[in-house]
């Protein structure tokens, strides 16, 4: 089978996605609110990130985020994000005039959007956990679709110097979610002696969404007031096939971050056998 909602899947900020998201076990802070929730119960007073991205570069896809981090007493945190995908102007077609050149029929612009309130805590100097409620929508001008999912996160730290870190996230756990609108109407007959044309509404099909299941871990090598993070990560998808990544970050006395992360899934070789955009290098801005 297969599901909708792959927005879901991508990851609009850039920190985290600079290495593949794969810091499951050791993400901090507002953005957290995408690779564990359990994360963001590390802010400090206020957080306030905006990220533009130019998805696949030439095809006209940005994705843009605003979030908002606050502490909330002495152990926890609450975060506001929204995330908005649009695809531009797409040129319209119906089935007498599949490829109009001059524009006539006009065009449409598809919008994707989820609003995700995440509450994370604290609960002792090892432990971290989170929750994080998604409002997802996804519209164009004569259909939409709603829906409603959960993320949940857990974040474990030790070694002598909280140095040694774990993570486990369950995303995107959530109701079918179905099309309604005017776009599925159309005028028809009866049979074909019928005077008159009602209008009749075509059947909608549920869809699932794109549940995952990510575990990981960390290890910060120390070197003075510099640091190396190795992290790794398993993905388990609901419909897609399953991930392994690998990534590092060097920091130097925080105020340069150097990132890279490599993400495997079987078949990636092989152009028949691959599923994902996701082949080559890349970069992330803000």
């Amino acid at each position: 089978g297969q599901s909708g909602a792959q927005e879901l899947l991508i990851n609009p900020w850039a920190r985290n996605s600079g290495w593949g998201g794969v810091n499951v076990a050791g993400a901090q802070g507002l953005e957290a609110i995408f690779t564990n929730v359990a994360g963001t119960a590390f802010t400090q007073k206020t957080e306030i990130v905006f990220s533009n991205t130019d998805y696949l570069k030439g095809a006209d896809i940005n994705i843009m985020a605003f979030g908002l981090s606050q502490r909330v007493g002495e152990s926890g945190a609450l975060t506001i994000a929204i995330v908005s995908m649009n695809f531009g102007d797409i040129q319209k077609t119906t089935p007498s005039n599949p490829d109009p050149s001059d524009g006539s029929i006009g065009t449409f612009s598809p919008t994707l959007m989820n609003l995700n309130i995440g509450y994370a805590k604290a609960f002792s100097n090892s432990i971290y956990g989170g929750f994080n409620l998604k409002i997802i929508s996804e519209s164009i001008s004569d259909m939409k679709a709603t829906g409603v999912a959960i993320d949940a996160g857990i974040q474990y730290i030790t070694g002598e110097q909280e140095n040694i870190k774990f993570g486990i996230t369950l995303k995107n756990v959530g109701s079918t979610m179905k099309f309604s609108g005017d776009g599925l109407s159309f005028r028809g007959f009866y049979s074909q002696f019928s005077t008159t044309s009602p209008t009749f509404e075509q059947r909608k099909a549920d869809f699932e969404l794109p549940a995952t299941l990510i575990i990981g871990g960390a290890y910060d090598f120390l070197f003075g007031e510099n640091r190396f993070t190795l992290a790794g990560s398993f993905q388990s998808n609901s419909f897609t096939k399953d991930q392994v990544t690998l990534g590092g970050e060097f920091a130097l006395k925080q105020y340069l971050m150097l990132r890279a992360a490599y993400t495997y899934e079987d078949g990636i070789f092989d152009k028949a056998e691959r599923t994902t955009v996701y082949t080559g290098p890349s970069r992330c801005t803000y």
